[in-house]
């Protein structure tokens, strides 16, 4: 059995003070040696983390027991160790950057539906299956038969939306890789006049876990040292070919040069031979990084530490009773 844990989760709900709930939230991940990315904002939190499976409980547990998040649902995948190096918890205006910040999710969404429903209704005729998705995201691994976007990030989703004029008269179900995207690609479709719109709840991971990820080509792009995930278990296949050569590839790499970062499929042989880089002009550039063979490179921290802090109101405090 596998000793760790990969916890995916997002909740929208209101956060009055998030600066000082972040505080005390990195501190219990520090104190239960969990790593991973947390995104906090008032209106919520979206995260990616791993641990120990007890510490994931105790995680989802302490969550869960805060009457703001409830009702949150955990995707939760076994792996052999962590899939981060570190800890980040970082409080930003939203909790996936969308341009959509006028949408609240509590107040209108698409219809979720749960993975064996959407099993059953993906292949409809009157239904079409929306990726809403980055390109280097559904280039390594989408649904059978989606529709997907030429986007370089989830914010040009609302500049999409005249593309979708064809499936007005469709029943559109959303999909991404938590759901997380969904919530408000589906509002915005509802407030722009389309009628019929649902999301599949949870993404593709928990349709992975729960209905066997059948129709769901290639690999799932994750935001973890992991970089794509192996989703379906019935009928998979290979959709991705390697940005030079291109053969058949899955493998995900980001580009070694930092000023490019692009993310791209890549061969083995490929990424040994242009040492990580996407282009000649990459591989020359002057603060390319070194190459490990794994194309994954860890962000810096940003000096945020919740220990050091609390030593320091602590000593502040000490201090003005001193005086």
């Amino acid at each position: 059995m596998k000793a760790y844990s990969v916890l995916l989760y997002y909740y929208y709900t209101h956060i009055e003070q998030p600066e000082e709930f972040r505080e005390a939230h990195h501190q219990f991940c520090l104190d239960h040696q969990l790593k991973g990315r947390i995104i906090i904002a008032q209106e919520g939190i979206n995260g990616t983390i791993s641990g120990l499976k007890a510490d994931c409980e105790a995680y989802m547990k302490h969550l869960r027991e805060d009457e703001r998040f409830a009702g949150i649902d955990f995707k939760v995948e076994s792996c052999d160790a962590h899939t981060f190096q570190k800890l980040y918890v970082r409080v930003k205006p939203e909790i996936v950057h969308s341009s959509l910040q006028h949408i609240n999710p509590n107040e209108r969404t698409g219809i979720h539906l749960e993975p064996e429903d959407f099993k059953k209704m993906k292949d409809a005729e009157d239904v079409v299956i929306l990726d809403v998705r980055s390109n280097y995201e559904h280039e390594v691994g989408r649904f059978k038969n989606a529709v997907t976007l030429d986007i370089s990030h989830f914010r040009e989703f609302p500049q999409k939306i005249k593309e979708l004029e064809a499936f007005r008269d469709k029943k559109i179900i959303t999909y991404c890789t938590g759901g997380i995207k969904c919530e408000k690609a589906s509002a915005y479709l509802l407030e722009n006049g389309f009628p019929e719109v649902y999301q599949l709840h949870g993404g593709i991971i928990k349709y992975g876990i729960e209905a066997g990820g059948e129709d769901f080509e290639g690999k799932c792009y994750v935001f973890d040292n992991r970089v794509v995930t192996d989703i379906n278990k019935v009928n998979p296949k290979v959709i991705a070919t390697c940005h030079v050569c291109g053969t058949v590839s899955d493998r995900m790499v980001n580009c070694a040069n930092p000023t490019c970062n692009e993310h791209f499929p890549m061969c083995e042989d490929c990424g040994w031979k242009m040492d990580g880089a996407c282009s000649e002009e990459c591989k020359t550039h002057p603060e390319k990084r070194t190459y490990d063979g794994t194309g994954f490179y860890q962000k810096e921290l940003n000096g945020y530490q919740p220990a050091m802090n609390s030593l320091n109101k602590q000593r502040n405090k000490h201090l003005s009773q001193e005086k």
